[in-house]
């Protein structure tokens, strides 16, 4: 469920504005590294939780820009991001690689003290987190904005000539997509009990394993599904992981099952057009003889 509202960022960027952002294997870990050194620290929370919201937004305001202004290539405003954030999170984590919340209090701990297993706090938490992010993204792009917003994703020309400043569309997306997400890495922090400047290592990976899953076995026709199904994908993604796991298969090569996963998820209507192309010369031959 915790992942569940990283993906959802990674459906603004990647679906809706047809932009792969690789932003978000940075603003992932610096949303935990804000949260933690909060935590930390003393503060409370919840506040630090809110934090990486606006942090996760800046990464994506400067990918955005980048992108908007500079007239930097999308995939390539993302990768520099990425690599400046790497700096930018061990600056935040005061010099350290890792950050431990070893007998602090998290947003679990309430929760837990209720009586309620470590787990069962998390599944209640990660679903009204999820829940949030389905119902603020699905009313935001239900405004003018919003409309504007998928209508750049869909047809930047098209937009551009009813007037949408599609520029500013391209950033808004951006930096909403990268608040989901470091939203997500400071809950995931938060749970693990760490953060470290190596967590966000394939995080749009796993985004894209959701999505696809997701889309595939639980996308409809209309938006509101679409990411309620990001949701589901995300559980159905972490459940084909633990079976794996409790197969047999090496922790090392979850990363290797997760790019072939994605690989053919992606091709997967390619060589459903293949095969129906493969499929009509068949009977028309047949016909024929």
């Amino acid at each position: 469920m915790l992942w569940s509202v990283m993906t959802i960022g990674v459906y603004m960027s990647y679906r809706v504005m047809n932009m792969p952002d690789l932003t978000a294997e940075g603003s992932i870990v610096l949303g935990a590294a804000v949260s933690a050194v909060i935590i930390a620290q003393g503060g409370n929370p919840f506040l630090a939780t809110l934090a990486a919201i606006p942090a996760g937004m800046t990464a994506g305001l400067v990918t955005g820009v980048l992108h908007t202004k500079l007239k930097i290539p999308g995939l390539l405003s993302g990768i520099l991001c990425m690599i400046a954030l790497y700096s930018i999170n061990i600056r935040v984590m005061l010099g350290a690689a890792n950050v431990s919340l070893l007998r602090r209090r998290t947003v679990f701990t309430g929760l837990i003290e209720t009586g309620l297993s470590r787990n069962m706090s998390t599944l209640i938490l990660g679903a009204v987190c999820a829940a949030l992010a389905v119902t603020v993204v699905y009313c935001f792009y239900g405004t003018e904005i919003g409309c504007a917003v998928r209508a750049t994703g869909n047809n930047d020309e098209m937009a551009k000539a009813q007037g949408v400043n599609t520029d500013m569309a391209k950033v808004m997306s951006l930096v909403i997509s990268n608040g989901l997400i470091a939203l997500s890495g400071s809950l995931i922090c938060q749970y693990l009990g760490f953060s470290d400047i190596q967590m966000g290592i394939g995080a749009i990976v796993i985004g894209l394993a959701s999505l696809i899953i997701g889309e595939v076995l639980f996308a409809g026709r209309t938006f509101k599904r679409a990411l309620i199904a990001m949701v589901f994908g995300s559980l159905v993604y972490r459940f084909v992981i633990a079976m794996v796991l409790e197969a047999g298969m090496p922790a090392t090569d979850l990363k290797l099952f997760t790019a072939i996963t994605v690989a053919i998820a992606l091709s997967l209507p390619n060589l459903k057009k293949k095969l129906g192309k493969s499929k009509g010369k068949l009977v028309d031959w047949q016909g024929r003889k």
